[in-house]
């Protein structure tokens, strides 16, 4: 009897199809611009389950969840109800979002320029959104508005007992950065600005203009919108 085993039955499945319809060979033909969102994650998560093919879970994973947004944010525990949902495919999406993210953060620091609140969500915004407390980061900028560092300098209810203006601008100084942009989210999803929101930007504006630095923004980002004290004229 030989002693290799046998292949899962959705491996042998993706093996039969053709492979102008396997989702690596397509990858790698094609470009991933033409695979759809499903095929996409069918290849990091590699393999099905019985009865079900590693795309077809995907896609079940994107109809649960409504997208993959929803199955990035999704605690492990949801993920466990999902049947082929394992320790090794749950440690697969945290991975892909972390280096995601990474991603995007070091792209953010090679040169980018920062001229509006559309740059600042392009760059932080599918972080924020999802984030179960408020986080307080700070993006340092260099004369011509190119990003120095990205960090989150506070954490927990954004207020004036916790957020600390000389911090962001001790920072600032030893960055060498001419101007900030801060940002924060609401858990709640709604980006309207508290009282402390308000009374927390203004702190950090004159803290920053006693040393020269320019507090361009502070934007409070929510579930699907955003609020820009620069846009609503308010700095």
């Amino acid at each position: 009897m030989s002693s290799t085993a046998p292949k899962r039955v959705s491996e042998r499945w993706v093996s039969y199809w053709p492979k102008s319809e396997r989702p690596r060979e397509r990858l790698m033909s094609e470009g991933p611009d033409r695979l759809t969102d499903a095929e996409l994650l069918a290849i990091f998560l590699r393999v099905g389950v019985r009865g079900m093919s590693v795309v077809e879970l995907a896609r079940k994973l994107l109809a649960d969840f409504k997208g993959l947004r929803g199955v990035f944010k999704a605690s492990d525990q949801e993920l466990r109800k999902v049947k082929g949902m394992g320790t090794a495919k749950i440690a697969t999406l945290r991975a892909i979002r972390e280096i995601s993210e990474r991603w995007l953060q070091e792209k953010a620091q090679q040169g980018n320029f920062i001229e509006c609140s559309k740059d600042v969500l392009d760059l932080l915004a599918h972080k924020f959104r999802d984030l179960q407390q408020e986080v307080f980061s700070v993006i340092f900028l260099d004369t011509k508005h190119r990003v120095l560092a990205i960090e989150e300098l506070f954490h927990g209810t954004i207020n004036t007992a916790s957020v600390f203006p000389r911090e962001v601008v001790r920072r600032a100084l030893d960055l060498g950065a001419a101007a900030v942009v801060a940002v924060h989210n609401h858990p709640s999803g709604n980006p309207e600005p508290s009282a402390e929101d308000r009374r927390v930007t203004e702190d950090l504006k004159k803290a920053c203009a006693l040393m020269e630095i320019s507090l361009l923004d502070h934007i409070v980002v929510g579930n699907e919108n955003h609020f820009s004290f620069a846009d609503k004229r308010m700095m």
